[in-house]
C-alpha cells in the first residue's frame, strides 16, 4: 500500500532551479527539509499557541496533537495533498460559551469530539457521493452566515475578559500586530500574530520594569495588584514530560453548541483543497472528501485524550506558495518537531504565561478575521444579498449568534447564541426556498467557481 512516505530527491537535493517547484513526491535533501519543516511549525504557532490559551485547553498538548494530527492527514491522504493541521480557531467561540454555561474541560473536549465525528461522516458522504450534498445542505449564503456569526460571537471574550487586564498593552499589541500582517512580506507577514504574541511579552515585560504591577483583573476576573508578564510557572516545569491528558465527557447541551462549527470547517477544507490544487497544479478534487474525513478523525483523535480539535492551517499554505515547495516530507518534519515541543513542559509554561492584555491585542484582530471570512464566501461565491431568500435568514441568525440571543424550551435546555443562530440560517434557508419564487433560487457554488468542478468529469476527450 503506498502511504506517500517514499520521496525522490529533486534535482541536486539544494536549490530548486527558477521557475520550478518541488512536487508533494519529490525532497531537498535532508538538512534542508527539515528546516523547512522548523520553518512550517514556527507558521503555525501564532494560531496554535493561542487557540489552546483561548480554550483552556493544555498547549503541550495542543502542539503535540497537532503534530499527530498531520500524520494521520498525511497517511490518509496518502501524501497526495501537503498541509498541517493545527489547532482549530473555530472552536474558540463554542468553548467560551459551554465554559460559561459551567462546563469543564473535559466537557469542551467531549463536544468538540462530537463535531469530528460529525467532520468524518461528512467527509465519508463527499467520498461516496460526490461535493454535491455540500452545495445542496450548505450553500455560500448559509456558510459564510455561519463562519461570520462564530467568529463575532467571541466579540464580549476581548471586550470583557482580555483587554480590561491591560488596555494600553492591548492597543499596542493590536496595532504591532495589524502593521506586521499589512507592512511584512512573504513568510514574515504569515507569523504576524507569533511576532505579535513576542512583542507582547516584550511590552509587558517592559512596562512591569517602568511601572510595576498593574491594578486590573487577573486572568481570574479578580481586580488585583499582579505583574502583566508573570514567568514564575516557567522555573517550576521541567524541560522533558508528558502533557496532561485527560477523557472527554458528553453532554448533548455542549455538543449543540459546538456542532455548527462542522459547517466553518467543511468550508475551510475545500478551500485549502482546492487551493493546495491549484498553487501545485495538480487536481485534488478527488481527495475532497479524503482531506475532510482525515481532518474529523485526527480531531477525534485529538480530543479523545484532552487535546483541542484540529483544521488545515492556510499560514503553512502560504510558505508553501512563498518557497515553491510542496514536498509532504517537509511536513513530516514539521510534525516531528512539534512532538518534541509537546514533550516539553516548560515550552508549555512560557506559552500558558501569555499576558491577557496581549490576548486581548491579539484577539481584536484574530476574531474579525474570523467572522470576516464568512464575508469572503460571500464575496466568492458573488452572493446576492438583495435577494430576499439570502437576506432573510443570515440577517436573523446573524443578530441571534452576534447578540447571543437565547430560546429556553426546558428547565434544563435551551439554545442560544452559535447554536441558535446557526439553526435559523440553515432551516430558515431551506424552510423559505420552498415557497420562494423560480428566480429567487439560483443555484451557487460552495466557495467560488472553481470549486464546481468536484463533480465534473475530468475527462475531455468527448468534448
Amino acid at each position: 500500500m503506498d502511504l506517500g512516505v517514499r520521496w525522490t530527491l529533486h534535482g541536486d537535493g539544494r536549490t530548486p532551479a527558477p521557475g520550478v517547484v518541488v512536487k508533494p513526491d519529490e525532497r531537498l535533501s535532508w538538512p534542508r527539509t527539515a528546516g523547512l519543516g522548523a520553518q512550517h511549525v514556527v507558521a503555525m504557532f501564532g494560531a496554535s499557541f493561542v487557540a489552546p490559551v483561548l480554550m483552556g485547553l493544555d498547549p503541550n498538548l495542543a502542539i503535540m496533537m497537532s503534530g499527530v494530527a498531520t500524520i494521520v492527514f498525511l497517511l490518509a491522504t496518502r501524501g497526495k495533498v501537503p498541509s498541517y493541521l493545527g489547532c482549530s480557531l473555530s472552536f474558540v467561540g463554542v468553548a467560551a460559551v459551554i465554559r460559561a454555561q459551567g462546563g469543564s474541560s473535559a466537557t469542551v473536549t467531549g463536544a468538540c469530539l462530537a463535531v469530528g465525528a460529525a467532520l468524518f461522516l461528512i467527509g465519508l458522504a463527499v467520498q461516496k457521493f460526490g461535493a454535491r450534498i455540500i452545495h445542496a445542505a450548505m450553500p455560500p449564503v448559509v456558510t459564510g452566515a455561519v463562519v461570520m456569526l462564530i467568529g463575532f460571537n467571541l466579540a464580549p471574550v476581548t471586550a470583557s475578559t482580555y483587554w480590561p487586564q491591560d488596555q494600553w498593552t492591548a492597543l499596542l499589541v493590536m496595532l504591532f500586530t495589524g502593521l506586521a500582517v499589512v507592512g511584512l512580506r512573504g513568510f514574515w507577514s504569515r507569523i504576524a500574530i507569533f511576532l505579535g504574541l513576542i512583542f507582547g511579552y516584550g511590552i509587558s515585560w517592559l512596562f512591569d520594569r517602568l511601572f510595576g504591577k498593574i491594578h486590573s483583573a487577573d486572568g481570574s476576573g479578580a481586580v488585583t495588584d499582579h505583574w502583566r508578564l508573570d514567568l514564575s510557572g516557567v522555573g517550576k516545569a521541567d524541560w522533558i514530560g508528558l502533557p496532561t491528558l485527560h477523557a472527554p465527557s458528553f453532554e448533548w447541551s455542549a455538543i449543540l453548541v459546538a456542532l455548527p462549527v462542522v459547517i466553518a470547517l467543511v468550508a475551510e477544507n475545500a478551500g485549502h483543497v482546492k487551493a493546495v490544487g491549484e498553487i501545485t497544479g495538480t487536481s485534488l478534487d478527488n481527495k475532497l472528501g479524503t482531506a475532510i474525513a482525515a481532518d474529523g478523525a485526527a480531531s477525534m483523535l485529538s480530543t479523545a485524550v484532552g487535546g483541542p480539535p484540529n483544521t488545515t492551517y492556510s499560514e503553512n499554505i502560504g510558505v508553501m506558495a512563498a518557497t515553491r515547495v510542496y514536498s509532504t516530507a517537509a511536513y513530516w518534519a514539521a510534525a516531528a518537531f512539534a512532538l518534541l515541543f509537546g514533550l516539553c513542559p516548560k515550552f508549555g509554561a512560557v506559552v500558558a504565561a501569555i499576558p491577557g492584555g496581549v490576548l486581548g491585542g491579539i484577539t481584536v484582530i484574530l476574531y474579525g478575521m474570523i467572522g470576516l471570512l464568512g464575508a469572503q464566501i460571500w464575496t466568492n461565491a458573488r452572493v446576492d444579498l438583495r435577494n430576499p431568500l439570502n437576506l432573510v435568514p443570515a440577517a436573523a441568525g446573524l443578530i441571534i449568534g452576534i447578540g447571543n440571543v437565547s430560546m429556553k424550551f426546558t428547565d434544563t435546555f435551551t439554545l442560544s447564541g452559535i447554536a441558535l443562530g446557526t439553526l435559523v440560517v440553515i432551516t430558515g434557508y431551506h424552510a423559505l426556498r420552498l415557497f420562494a419564487p423560480a428566480h429567487y433560487k439560483v443555484e451557487e457554488p460552495l466557495l467560488d467557481e472553481g470549486t464546481s468542478s468536484y463533480d465534473e468529469p475530468t475527462d475531455t476527450s468527448k468534448k
